[in-house]
């Protein structure tokens, strides 16, 4: 083992080891007010995370989950309809899904960016009826090829929502993630670019309509006069949570700068050896919420880098159609042969922001030493 101190593959308390004081200050802030759900915290982190990402209305609400659920629903896509989406995911995608009585539907990934492939969802809608919406997911930060998705999207008369859970701040062709489809779900889990000190998340919509009826949606369905239009849930971002997300919001940018910067050394560091490294998509700016090589011998590298102190992740290890609670739902009608060997190969390494240049340099020298 490694006498230097272990390096984690992600550290959220972090930003809390650095901003104590403030973060403090916006608990107490909100403690002494005394309002403590869908207040003026809430109120005001929805216009600054709208403004600050350039997207339309926001909604928050309780996590990433919900907020698929939630924009789902807003979009009357329920019972009976299929929602075509990735199986390269937290399950979280495919669970929200079903959680608002849809059926997911799976497509086959880029080799290359390891996001939604527009030929296989071509093929899928050509194969598979009933697909009323269809759910990428930017994986990793990286965006997926939004023009094409919504190209043959549109042509089939479906919607778009974007899995904005990894990607807070990414652009692609000089516009916002989020700012495509006709909604957009964002998860603040605490391990996310911009994460909460627990669960919560936000729906950002294109119609100021549909932000409306998430906001009923989202508690009870109730209207002003707290009468329940029509059935919805309990799924609200509380006053806490806000007041510590606005603070985060304002580091964001230079946050995410950060894992670029991280991800231009790794990238460099470790070419030319016989390890695969993320790709990239023309236009895209990314923003590395993790950084995920691929190689043959995952395991290996997982052990060699176990023992030099370096903490790895394997974030999806059985792809979301392989596991019993999917296994029986329709798939690409090539099947998912890019996401299954992906699958077999990718290991995240260390990506926080608060990570030292020498922590990045060790990260490397450990890779290089067992690829050679």
């Amino acid at each position: 083992m490694s006498d230097l101190p272990p390096i984690p593959q992600t550290d959220p308390h972090a930003f809390y080891r650095d901003h104590t004081t403030e973060v403090d200050a916006a608990v107490t802030r909100v403690l002494s007010s005394g309002w403590y759900i869908l207040g003026p915290e809430v109120q005001a982190f929805e216009r600054e995370f709208s403004e600050s990402q350039g997207l339309g209305p926001s909604v928050g609400v309780g996590n990433g989950t919900d907020a698929i659920v939630l924009a789902l629903k807003a979009l009357g896509i329920g019972r009976g309809d299929r929602v075509a989406t990735v199986s390269m995911t937290a399950v979280a995608t495919a669970a929200a899904v079903e959680l608002a009585e849809a059926e997911p539907v799976f497509v086959d990934i880029d080799p290359v960016t390891l996001t939604m492939d527009p030929a296989s969802l071509a093929a899928t809608f050509d194969s598979v009826p009933g697909i009323r919406a269809v759910l990428p997911v930017h994986l990793h930060g990286m965006p997926a090829d939004l023009p094409a998705i919504c190209g043959a999207t549109k042509q089939c008369g479906a919607s778009v929502i974007e899995d904005c859970a990894q990607a807070h701040g990414a652009r692609l062709l000089d516009r916002p993630i989020g700012s495509f489809g006709a909604a957009a779900a964002f998860s603040f889990y605490p391990t996310k670019n911009l994460g909460a000190f627990g669960d919560g998340g936000l729906v950002a919509c294109r119609d100021p309509d549909a932000a409306e009826r998430i906001k009923a949606l989202r508690q009870y369905g109730w209207g002003a006069s707290r009468e329940s239009g029509e059935v919805g849930m309990n799924s609200r971002l509380d006053e806490l949570h806000a007041a510590m997300l606005r603070y985060r919001l304002l580091f964001l940018a230079e946050h995410n700068a950060r894992r670029r910067a991280i991800a231009e050394r790794y990238i460099e560091g470790l070419a030319g050896i016989d390890i695969t490294l993320p790709g990239s998509r023309d236009g895209a700016v990314p923003v590395f919420h993790q950084f995920a090589v691929r190689t043959p011998h995952r395991d290996a590298l997982a052990a060699h880098l176990k023992v030099a102190g370096i903490g790895t992740n394997i974030h999806y290890p059985v792809p979301v159609h392989r596991q019993p609670a999917y296994a029986r739902r329709k798939t690409a009608p090539d099947g998912l042969p890019v996401t299954e060997k992906a699958a077999r190969e990718l290991l995240s390494l260390p990506m926080f922001p608060e990570m030292t240049d020498e922590q990045v340099e060790r990260v490397v020298r450990a890779v290089r030493g067992f690829v050679r």
